[in-house]
């Protein structure tokens, strides 16, 4: 892995000024829905009428 400044710079800029509590409220709301929209495909699966007609998997082909 290599290092990469803006990363660093990036890190000590949120060290800081860290995010508010809203926005990290928001961000864990988010991963939260994700993640029960994951766990919804993976139980009932993908439906079909969201699967593109004349593909391999649901791939698109060009």
């Amino acid at each position: 892995m290599r290092f990469n400044i803006r990363h660093a710079a990036r890190i000590k800029k949120w060290a800081k000024n860290p995010p508010g509590e809203k926005q990290v409220k928001l961000f864990f709301a988010i991963v939260a829905i994700c993640l029960v929209l994951f766990a919804i495909e993976r139980v009932i699966g993908w439906p079909d009428w969201l699967t593109m007609p004349n593909t391999p998997s649901g791939r698109v082909t060009r």
